[in-house]
């Protein structure tokens, strides 16, 4: 597996946008991806495969950009880390119905609005996701970079959340005993 195609990341919980922004502001990030509203479909078998063995199967539209995405089971540990295979396509409505032809099909729909953020010369990147359950910062990069910063923004690892969207949904549902549907604004 090429080094390149590994993802490590965690979430954090914030209060809002505005004290997200401070606190990136504070340690020295700068806007490098201007907030974009994003689509995303999980795509799965009948029996629901990649699920019941922690893999993903994506399509996100994010403004004119358009991305297939894979994401392999993920390893245990504190970091959420795992294979990530992504391209580029150039019309999600006929590779979704291209997957739908190999038996795969649309299980989950999610939306957020997505900022990014990166501090010059570092290695990973910062990004703000603003979803219809609440407000996360994701940190992505080496794992010592993510310690460092999330201890810079005044997180511990006790704040790092490694469940996935669609899990923090659930789980959102269940402490509102609400019905689960797909995760997207009203």
């Amino acid at each position: 597996m090429a080094q390149d195609s590994q993802e490590t990341e965690i979430k954090l919980a914030v209060p809002d946008v505005k004290s997200a922004r401070r606190l990136l502001r504070g340690a020295g990030f700068r806007v490098t991806r201007r907030r974009v509203f994003e689509a995303n479909t999980l795509f799965d078998t009948a029996s629901l495969t990649l699920r019941k063995s922690s893999r993903l199967l994506r399509i996100r539209t994010a403004g004119p950009v358009a991305t297939l995405t894979f994401k392999g089971k993920p390893a245990a540990g504190k970091h959420k880390s795992r294979e990530e295979l992504e391209t580029k396509i150039s019309d999600a409505e006929k590779m979704s119905a291209i997957l739908e032809r190999l038996d795969f099909r649309p299980v989950f729909r999610y939306e957020k609005y997505r900022t990014e953020f990166q501090q010059l010369r570092r290695a990973g990147v910062a990004v703000l996701d603003e979803t219809p359950i609440g407000v996360y910062l994701e940190l992505e990069g080496p794992e010592h970079w993510i310690d460092r910063t999330a201890r810079l923004l005044g997180f511990t690892e006790h704040d790092y959340i490694t469940a996935s969207y669609g899990r923090l949904y659930l789980e959102w549902c269940k402490s509102r005993k609400r019905k689960p549907g797909n995760m997207v604004f009203a």
